[in-house]
């Protein structure tokens, strides 16, 4: 059975308003929960990005099932590794053990605001595998110094350190970054049911490891209404993430998403109240292999509604899958 998870969009919604909806999300039954770490939201009309840090901290405190999960903290520009090691531990401790640390190569949109450059995507790629080990190191105890081709570590160590490390997931998108969590990773985050992307894992040690999705989906009971606010706020994801990784700001998204069309996301995000629309595309990502899929409700706003008719009609159907 697919695990369906809850996504707290940062980039839609403030810190209060975040937490209320993971807890309205464990009450509506979701399996687990999602969040995003930005600086930036994607567009101009989505409006926020608190502190997911902070978020996920009070979230801890204010749940007691859900798990929780970073998808994705980038460790290697706007955080050095031994702070994210740090913050994931406290999180795991305030959690009771429910976090999972999920890893990637980061976007410009939300690296560059520290003024350290953007790196092409080779040497991104390696900064992310040296991260991983400084923060494993961390997790295993003790004083790490470390001194790379990309970080110093001096005389660092986790001083609350949970009996069990959070473990570990690694967003991929193509051989080299499914290579590096196939040798790290205890998961597989992904945002496309690509079943090249599980096999490659596998076979660089991940078989058998849980595989992490994520699915935008805009409720709403007008069809019409959903169509119109997943383009004024989404219209973002149908660029891919060769050019998502790179692009630097909000009016860089505009300008580049500004032929899409409503019909082109209506036919690329299940939009409205079908719920076999919805159940349709979770099935796309356990057929490709995955093992969780994390919805993303568009729309800070509307967000009591999905999850209303989630716990009412979705989860019941795609708990069957």
């Amino acid at each position: 059975m697919v695990r369906i998870g809850y996504t707290m969009m940062t980039e839609q919604s403030g810190p209060r308003e975040l937490v209320d909806d993971v807890v309205g999300a464990e009450r509506a039954g979701f399996d687990f929960s999602v969040i995003s770490d930005h600086s930036f939201p994607w567009l101009d009309s989505q409006g926020h990005a608190p502190y997911a840090w902070s978020v996920l901290g009070a979230a801890a405190r204010a749940t007691d099932r859900i798990p929780l999960m970073t998808y994705v903290t980038c460790p290697s520009v706007r955080y050095h590794p031994a702070v994210v090691a740090q913050k994931a531990a406290t999180v795991q401790l305030l959690s009771g053990g429910r976090f999972r640390l999920g890893l990637g190569s980061g976007e410009n949109l939300n690296e560059h605001v520290v003024g350290a450059g953007w790196p092409a995507a080779h040497v991104r790629l390696e900064m992310l595998e040296e991260a991983v080990g400084i923060i494993r190191a961390l997790f295993d105890g003790g004083l790490v110094s470390h001194h790379g081709p990309h970080f110093d570590v001096e005389n660092a160590r986790l001083w609350d350190l949970p009996d069990e490390p959070p473990p570990l997931g690694i967003a991929v998108s193509g051989d080299r970054s499914c290579a590096i969590a196939g040798r790290y990773a205890d998961l597989l985050v992904a945002v496309e049911p690509d079943r090249r992307l599980v096999a490659a894992f596998g076979e660089h040690g991940g078989a058998g490891k849980p595989c992490v999705g994520q699915l935008p989906v805009c409720y709403d009971p007008d069809r019409e209404a959903a169509v119109a606010r997943a383009h004024d706020q989404f219209r973002w994801a149908l660029g891919g993430w060769e050019v998502n990784a790179e692009l630097p700001g909000t009016a860089a998204f505009a300008a580049a998403t500004r032929h899409t069309r409503p019909a082109d996301v209506a036919a690329a995000i299940p939009c409205g109240a079908d719920v076999d629309a919805v159940v349709e595309a979770v099935r796309s990502y356990a057929d490709a292999g995955f093992t969780e899929v994390a919805l993303v409700q568009i729309g800070g706003d509307h967000q009591k509604p999905f999850l209303d008719w989630a716990a009412a009609e979705l989860l019941p159907a795609l708990h069957g899958l």
